[in-house]
């Protein structure tokens, strides 16, 4: 079993050094997104920022996730099981449009693809 520490520390570039692995976006990726978040008529949020499970790396993941939701007018559509559970944890998840755990069928969905489940319906 692999030791997990919350100890930190951001870098500047995506060269991760040897025997850290990244496990959350930093701040000027969070400014970034959530600049772009509140630009935004309609978002789809599928997947969330980084480990949000463990304490200390949840910032990015949270932080986007009240931007989808404070964010006057938005039409916010979160797909997958883990972003749902990530807007319920950062206690947002009523504030959003739409929250589905089929993270994958909801992008093939839009993607306009024939789901399974759906076509043996309409399947005569």
């Amino acid at each position: 079993k692999r030791q997990v520490s919350t100890q930190s520390t951001w870098g500047h570039d995506d060269n991760v050094p040897e025997g850290l692995m990244a496990l959350d976006i930093g701040p000027k990726t969070i400014a970034k997104y959530c600049e772009i978040v509140g630009g935004c008529k309609t978002a789809i949020w599928n997947g969330p920022m980084g480990v949000f499970e463990l304490a200390g790396f949840e910032k990015g993941t949270f932080a986007v996730a009240k931007k989808l939701a404070e964010t006057p007018g938005l039409l916010s559509i979160v797909g997958g099981g883990d972003s749902a559970s990530a807007a319920e944890k950062a206690g947002v998840a009523e504030k959003l449009s739409h929250i589905s755990t089929g993270g994958g069928a909801s992008l093939e969905l839009l993607e306009g693809k024939i789901l399974p489940g759906i076509s043996i319906l309409t399947d005569k």
